[in-house]
């Protein structure tokens, strides 16, 4: 499977705390876990049509024409009436009911995000987001291109629409973010003004020696005023937060097969030890005992 990496290049400033630029809440966050799809249906469903949710991966599924009702179980949770995204960040078994005979036309992939549940999206994301097409305004250009693709033959027909698949995922955390349809968790930080700035220089530099205090001047705020409305916002202290997304880098590193040396030096703690303990205390394993499990269960 091929993966895309998003990435946007962004202003440096030695001092982070004269950051005055809109910062950008995705480049670092996809830099560090990469998002990556693969298109599995093109063309009409028709009668049922089920995902039973073994698979490890999410699913983003568009509707190009036609009605479709989707079902969780034994209970109808939408009625697509229209051109409708759906999108799954997890494995979530669920199923389509169309017309016998007419079906309806979907394009779908399978949504891989790196890192699995280390990676803060994951579970910041909502078990099921269904939106109409013609409310993502943003998107109609590219959507009009994916579906072009899914009709045509052209050389290289697979990688383009997968590669279209992970640009619309991008632009839906976008409206997710801007929509404010994120009531808690990491989707709602990145959408407060304030909080965003001291969220991403956390991602963008996690060896700093990060303090409540200079997060809340990073942010703008006082310390109290800081503190409070983090928690609010995200559901955990900052400082939970930070070890919470080191830890997931940690575990990314160690199954890229970096030293457990660079991996204390580039995740911010001051030695192996006190990343064994950081990890343990999170994880319940030593560094070596969670790859060697990880290993195992693959």
């Amino acid at each position: 499977m091929l993966v895309i990496r998003i990435r946007t290049d962004t202003i440096r400033i030695p001092n982070l705390t004269n950051r005055i630029f809109m910062v950008d809440r995705l480049a670092s966050l996809l830099g560090h876990f990469s998002i990556s799809a693969r298109t599995f249906q093109t063309g009409p469903l028709c009668g049922i049509n089920t995902l039973d949710g073994s698979t490890p991966y999410g699913q983003l599924h568009l509707l190009k024409r036609g009605k479709a009702d989707v079902w969780h179980g034994g209970t109808k949770a939408h009625s697509l009436e229209e051109p409708t995204l759906l999108f799954y960040p997890r494995p979530t078994p669920h199923s389509f009911l169309t017309d016998s005979e007419q079906g309806a036309d979907f394009v779908c992939a399978h949504i891989v995000f790196e890192g699995g549940t280390a990676n803060p999206l994951v579970s910041a994301l909502p078990a099921c987001v269904c939106i109409p097409l013609r409310q993502l305004p943003h998107s109609v250009p590219l959507l009009s291109l994916l579906f072009a693709e899914a009709e045509a033959s052209h050389c290289g027909r697979q990688t383009v629409l997968d590669r279209l698949f992970e640009v619309i995922l991008v632009q839906l955390l976008r409206e997710l973010m801007e929509n404010g349809s994120a009531q808690l968790g990491l989707l709602a930080g990145l959408a407060h003004t304030q909080l965003r700035r001291a969220i991403v220089a956390m991602h963008e530099k996690p060896e700093e020696d990060w303090s409540v205090e200079r997060l809340a001047k990073i942010a703008g705020m006082s310390r109290s005023v800081f503190s409070n409305q983090f928690r609010d916002a995200m559901g955990d202290t900052p400082a939970n937060y930070l070890q919470r997304w080191r830890i997931g880098l940690v575990q990314k590193w160690l199954k890229n097969g970096q030293s457990l040396k660079l991996i204390a030096e580039e995740a911010g703690y001051g030695s192996e030890v006190a990343l064994s303990r950081a990890f343990k205390s999170q994880c319940g394993l030593s560094p070596m005992q969670w790859l060697k499990e990880s290993q195992a269960g693959k």
